[in-house]
């Protein structure tokens, strides 16, 4: 494969560095991602993996193998498409897994974790944010990965589900890789590739950020215009009671 200088940065454990992982897989790199993508976006035991920096890693690798570098020798339009697919099967399984087995999981009032309140929280967090939760849950990471099962376990209408998650995975999967391929033809960005993943991953935060931000206003605004429904200074009639009559 290839190599990219990088800062003194550091990003958790070497093997969860995306160039690190890429370059273990050799040959089989796409079909790693894929795979990878998959769990993360699926599976409850990928939220630890990094999908962003690796989305944006593989970009970079894209463009290296483009320029007559090592790199990953398949096209970006293929590579995107694979991406966007492992991340959208990621999702139905996801989906279906919080479905089958959300009962039992979260049927457990004394779990700090898995409780059935948790549920009735997801389903009023869908239902008030709707599609752009599930569209801005993707950039995200670990909200990504719960997300998905939450939605399954919450019963979420499965068509209006896969129709959001699938455009929200062709913005991310192909949006990410994408921007790493073509950031990937500056110098700067690859001699300081593990600056520019840290840089990568807040700003997946951002759109979650906004939109908690928008909430509150909305919440703020709204506690004055239910306090004004409730006037001081007005008069409060009481009703006249009037000795009974006598003949």
């Amino acid at each position: 494969m290839t190599s990219y200088a990088t800062t003194t940065l550091a990003l958790g454990p070497s093997w969860l560095k995306p160039d690190v992982i890429i370059d273990w897989l050799g040959p089989w790199a796409l079909l790693g991602l894929a795979l990878i993508i998959f769990a993360e976006c699926g599976l409850l035991l990928g939220f630890f993996l990094p999908g962003d920096s690796l989305l944006f890693t593989a970009g970079l690798f894209v463009a290296a193998a483009a320029s007559g570098q090592p790199g990953i020798q398949t096209p970006l339009w293929l590579v995107c498409l694979i991406l966007v697919v492992a991340a959208f099967a990621g999702n139905v399984a996801g989906y279906y897994i919080g479905r089958a087995a959300g009962p039992a999981i979260f049927d457990k009032p004394k779990s700090k974790l898995f409780k059935p309140e948790h549920v009735t929280k997801t389903q009023g967090f869908f239902d008030k944010y709707g599609n752009r939760a599930i569209v801005l849950g993707r950039f995200v990471p670990i909200v990504r990965t719960f997300i998905t099962v939450m939605a399954g376990v919450g019963r979420m209408e499965p068509k209006r589900y896969f129709t959001y998650s699938l455009i929200g995975g062709v913005a991310w999967a192909a949006g990410v890789t994408v921007l790493g391929y073509f950031l990937g033809q500056f110098d700067f960005v690859k001699n300081n590739i593990e600056l520019i993943l840290v840089l990568v991953v807040l700003l997946s935060v951002v759109p979650i950020a906004i939109e908690f931000w928008r909430a509150r206003r909305e919440k703020r605004h709204a506690a004055p215009a239910g306090a004004a429904d409730l006037d001081p200074d007005a008069t409060v009639q009481l009703p006249v009671v009037r000795p009974p009559h006598r003949p």
